[in-house]
């Protein structure tokens, strides 16, 4: 049974509000950041419009305190009716939100010739077996997630990757 004075103090907190959660809806990942207009930000509104897509409350509140500190929070809403719609609901409760896409793939033969590397020195140079490569690029094989996002990286900054994995002459610190 539970304690008077505890079911007073309940009682005081009010009625907590029913979350009507949509049925139905597609899987879609969002990066969510907080608005530059910093009285903008509703952050019950967001965890709301979150819970409503079928994000746990525990979850939509951790994404709320990272939004409230400045980070950038990646999520993925389990019912979705209307893409546009949720970033317009986050948008007035002062959340700016993107659709993260499923990434475009990797033509990794226009990589390696755009670099102008032999298979080899690819293979080489960016820590990858040379029948892995050569898989790829006659499609026997698809790079897997981590694969991909690390082609991408080479895609995007070749000069850094490689600076990176260069090997350290001995006795260089």
């Amino acid at each position: 049974m539970m304690d008077s004075k505890l079911k007073e103090r309940f009682g005081r907190l009010g009625s907590i509000q029913a979350i009507d959660r949509l049925a139905s809806g597609s899987s879609v990942a969002f990066v969510l950041q907080r608005s530059a207009a910093p009285k903008s930000f509703r952050p019950v509104d967001a965890a709301l419009c979150l819970a409503r897509r079928g994000l746990g409350m525990l979850r939509a509140k951790r994404t709320i305190d990272g939004l409230s500190e400045g980070r950038r929070c990646y999520i993925v809403l389990p019912a979705v009716e209307d893409a546009e719609r949720v970033m317009q609901e986050l948008r007035s409760s002062g959340v700016v939100a993107a659709i993260i896409e499923p990434t475009e793939t990797i033509d990794v033969r226009a990589l390696r010739e755009r670099l102008h590397l032999t298979r080899e020195e690819f293979a080489l140079q960016y820590g990858l077996e040379v029948e892995t490569l050569r898989n790829w690029e006659i499609h026997k094989r698809a790079p897997d997630k981590a694969a991909h996002s690390y082609l991408r990286v080479i895609s995007g900054n070749p000069g850094l990757v490689a600076e990176i994995l260069a090997p350290k002459p001995h006795g260089a610190e």
